[in-house]
């Protein structure tokens, strides 16, 4: 099932599953739906409390479909897309294992997420490979974006803690 949002091509599927008395198999990921190719594939393993994020590359952005394999996130996607008429706006969801939904996430869009079970794994597939040298962050609790991330004791990395402000990703980026 296929679930449009209010921002433009940021997209939630309910992904089919297969359980039996041995556990499930899980449809995540058909590109014949989006007509795009994922050439590049990451997972992450997070704690609870671990807020990644928000990134973004400013050179060959990527779209990102984005599953949880165990555990449970709150997930956002803040719109930078400068025509986008959500720009400057976030979408939240929760992805979890259990209530198999997946997120496809436009390029364009900064993304992270606050794990919120003990045991997070996720994965992202991506519609172009990593490019180190445009990977930007915007800071996860810029008062601009007034984001309510679900926990009072965030574990962020220190790379993460030197994240730009929003106006400051703005000006660095007209």
């Amino acid at each position: 099932m296929i679930k449009k949002t209010p921002f433009k091509n940021l997209i939630l599927f309910k992904n089919i599953s297969h359980k039996d008395s041995r556990g499930y198999f899980k449809e995540l990921l058909k590109e014949k739906i989006f007509k795009k190719k994922f050439p590049f594939t990451v997972m992450s393993y997070s704690k609870k409390n671990v807020i990644r994020g928000l990134h973004l590359q400013t050179k060959k952005s990527q779209g990102k479909f984005i599953s949880v394999l165990k555990g449970k996130i709150f997930d956002v996607a803040v719109d930078l897309r400068k025509n986008s008429k959500t720009f400057g706006k976030y979408y939240k969801s929760i992805l979890s294992e259990n209530n198999n939904i997946s997120i496809y996430i436009p390029p364009g869009f900064a993304h992270g997420f606050c794990a919120l079970d003990k045991e997070n794994y996720v994965i992202y597939s991506c519609t172009n490979y990593r490019n180190k040298n445009s990977e930007i962050g915007i800071k996860f609790n810029d008062k601009s974006l007034n984001i309510k991330w679900p926990t009072n004791k965030p574990i962020i990395s220190l790379k993460d803690k030197y994240n730009l402000s929003l106006s400051e990703f703005l000006n660095k980026n007209q």
